[in-house]
């Protein structure tokens, strides 16, 4: 028996406690200890007795209660006792009832009115509600007065291990790089219990692995899943599934478990140098000749089983005798070395090239430098293929020199090509007439010998731009074509003549005799103008005595007029023309007579030419006064006549334009018997009368009585209508 002392609201009392085992009735085995009574007692302390005016006194009544506990997941037959209520004034008549209330009274708590026995009703759960308060209260049974004050108790819902260990984030998914040393944490996975962690080991945890081993192992108290093997290759295997159960009460027999699934993989670092393969470690390529530079020969590749960047290769060339010929790349996809032709190769000079490749990792990892040299090599030979080449002139292009008007036939120069090739073919020549389209030259299809077709003339064309094309015979017919430009050198086949704008000269009325250089003339030749080149002036001989005129030379390929004598008058005669002759120091050597116009004006005091009855000359548009006049009286005269003609036609109300008599159409009036006469009027066209499937038909009127209709009279136009009808 378990004695309490606890302090009431007035007084001292004593609860008993009566606890015993809860039994089985079934298995016979004690389960847990369970308080089957309560026992609250109030104590009330009289005197007896007594004379009077002696003075009774009675001390205050007060509930006896203490905490009542009752197990959880109770599955029994009968309602489980919780306590029993008990007042000190209850003498066992049955006038006391004890009343109950507060959370689950009266539907999973009951009590015995009469002994205050209180019993569950229902299983109880902790996981749902750990605890129930409960008010009591002891009244009068025939008058419901309370015969003590309400006092509140607690009922605790004591746990079993009833609730499994959860894991709330599973499946659980981690990382560790492949090599790691043994005991490297990887993860940590937690379970819960809902069990009670308080009372008892029903929530106390225990952590072990299930599937995993020997590769990680789990730390028991804290969840911690660390690696149990050093050096684990992802190369070799890269992801576990390891099992981890968390069990209660200890992990002792009888606990309750829970287990996740942790997937745990192996992250790559730099562990393998790259390698290729032992099988190919001399790569045998080949290239045609006639390859051009960019253009790939092959491929080879070192292989790293390492992902990302730790796989990464590098290649280059460390040794051989093509490294100025080949180049090397890496295809961004495949990883594998790119050769590349980079220089063009020839078979007839080298026809095997040997090349030494490395391959190598940029990122090496420290801690794997004693496993290295993180770099492998490879021999590469490349054979060089022969290809039916095109021929090959001696020089990338020619330039020639050939005399103006020389003769058909005469030589310009020759072109030579070779056939590099092995079997050396013979070379045929041709010029495509595509770049000689008149047929200037012609060449030896055999030699190459270039001659003239037909006589040159520099001042028409001074250069020919042509093409030779050589052709092999044989093989695949190459052909290869170079340039040829021609220049054809300036023989003096052309005469001097006067410039352009030395064909006309002025001179004053006024001007004395002797008086030199009216206007300096020059001359000009077609021919190449070389700095040796000059020309003389002289008066034509059938003019050799003229009076009026006379020329200076003033060698410098120029010449001045020379006036002889005085009085000209521009009234008497205004041009006068004088033949010169002009000659060059070519060879041979050339002239021509040219005509001079020389102009009379008429001139101020300070010689500056103020007319020389030249009005265009004088007048900006290039016409005479004159012919303005008359070309303005024309346009006005033509703008009187059309005025003139509108207002007629407006004056007689006729329209501007006048159609043909046949395509004209008039509105006529029609006269119905029947209907309103000739205030009954219509008017339509006359077009309706072609085509009168598609005329809109008038229906007659209603509303007026029919008239007498007059004849019609004939009016102005009734001649040009019946002529008209009669043509329909």
């Amino acid at each position: 028996m378990l004695l309490i002392n606890f302090l009431s609201w007035s007084t001292f009392s004593l609860l008993d406690l009566n606890w015993q085992p809860l039994i089985d009735p079934e298995e016979q085995i004690i389960k847990k200890p369970m308080l089957l009574a309560g026992h609250l007692s109030l104590h009330r302390h009289r005197q007896r007795g007594g004379k009077e005016g002696q003075v009774l006194h009675r001390s205050k009544r007060g509930w006896v209660w203490n905490q009542f506990f009752v197990i959880e997941e109770y599955t029994g037959p009968d309602p489980v006792l919780v306590g029993r209520l008990h007042s000190d004034v209850d003498t066992g008549t049955g006038n006391i009832k004890y009343i109950l209330s507060g959370e689950g009274a009266g539907t999973i708590f009951v009590i015995d009115d009469k002994t205050g026995n209180i019993h569950a009703t229902k299983t109880l759960d902790r996981e749902e509600q750990a605890q129930y308060t409960l008010t009591a209260q002891a009244v009068d049974r025939h008058t419901n007065k309370p015969l003590e004050p309400p006092s509140e108790f607690i009922v605790k819902v004591q746990d079993i291990n009833d609730n499994p260990p959860e894991f709330l984030h599973g499946p659980y998914y981690a990382r560790v790089p492949e090599m790691s040393n043994v005991y490297t944490s990887v993860i940590q996975v937690t379970a819960t219990d809902a069990d009670d962690p308080t009372y008892g080991n029903s929530a106390r945890l225990v952590y072990s692995i299930l599937q995993g081993q020997p590769y990680f192992s789990v730390e028991s108290q804290t969840g911690i899943i660390r690696t149990a093997l050093p050096n684990m290759d992802r190369e070799a295997r890269q992801e576990y599934n390891v099992v981890i159960q968390a069990k209660d009460m200890g992990g002792h027999m009888g606990g309750l478990s829970g287990t996740t699934e942790v997937k745990i993989t192996l992250t790559d670092v730099n562990d393998n140098p790259p390698k290729f393969p032992l099988s190919e470690s001399v790569y045998q390529m080949s290239v045609s000749e006639d390859k051009v530079p960019g253009e790939e020969v092959g491929r080879l590749m070192a292989k790293d089983p390492d992902l990302g960047e730790n796989g990464q290769v590098n290649y280059r060339f460390v040794d051989g005798d093509g490294m100025g010929v080949f180049e090397l790349s890496t295809d961004s996809e495949t990883k594998e070395a790119i050769i590349k032709l980079k220089k063009h190769v020839d078979y007839e000079n080298k026809r095997l090239y040997t090349l030494k490749v490395e391959g190598s990792n940029p990122h090496i990892d420290p801690r794997f430098l004693a496993w290295g040299p993180y770099k492998d090599e490879a021999t590469i030979k490349i054979s060089v293929e022969d290809a039916d080449e095109p021929p090959v002139f001696m020089a990338p292009s020619y330039t020639f020199e050939v005399e103006e008007n020389a003769p058909a036939g005469t030589v310009v120069g020759r072109v030579h090509a070779k056939d590099t090739d092995v079997a050396v073919n013979p070379i045929r020549y041709m010029i495509p007439q595509y770049t000689d389209i008149e047929r200037f030259f012609s060449i030896n299809s055999e030699d190459g010998l270039i001659t003239t077709a037909k006589p040159l003339d520099r001042e028409t064309q001074a250069w020919h731009n042509i093409s030779v094309s050589a052709t092999e015979i044989g093989g695949h017919h190459q052909d290869t074509k170079v340039r040829v430009n021609i220049r054809v050198k300036d023989v003096n086949d052309n005469p001097p003549e006067l410039a352009n704008n030395n064909n006309e000269v002025f001179m004053c009325e006024s001007a004395s005799p002797g008086k030199v250089g009216i206007q300096t003339i020059s001359a000009v030749d077609k021919d190449e103008m070389g700095h040796r080149q000059h020309f003389t002036f002289s008066l034509a001989p059938e003019v050799a005595h003229n009076h009026n005129f006379s020329i200076k030379d003033n060698r410098d390929s120029t010449a001045s007029v020379v006036v002889l004598r005085k009085g000209f008058s521009r009234l008497t005669q205004d041009i006068y023309h004088l033949p010169i002759e002009i000659n060059d120091n070519g060879l041979p050597a050339m002239s021509s007579t040219n005509t001079l116009t020389i102009r009379v004006c008429s001139c101020d005091t300070k010689n500056t030419i103020l007319s020389c009855n030249v009005e265009p000359y004088v007048l900006p548009a290039g016409l005479s006064t004159g012919a303005l006049i008359a070309i303005l009286a024309c346009i006005v005269i033509l703008l009187a006549i059309v005025v003139l003609f509108v207002a007629l036609r407006r004056q007689k109300k006729e329209p501007l334009i006048v159609f043909e008599e046949e395509d004209i159409r008039e509105n006529i009036i029609t006269y119905d018997d029947e209907g309103g006469g000739e205030e009954d009027t219509e008017a339509f066209d006359i077009a309706t009368l072609q085509n009168p499937d598609g005329a809109n038909g008038f229906l007659p009127r209603k509303d007026m009585k029919p008239e007498f209709q007059y004849p019609m009279r004939p009016g102005i136009c009734a001649r040009k209508r019946k002529k008209f009808l009669r043509k329909k």
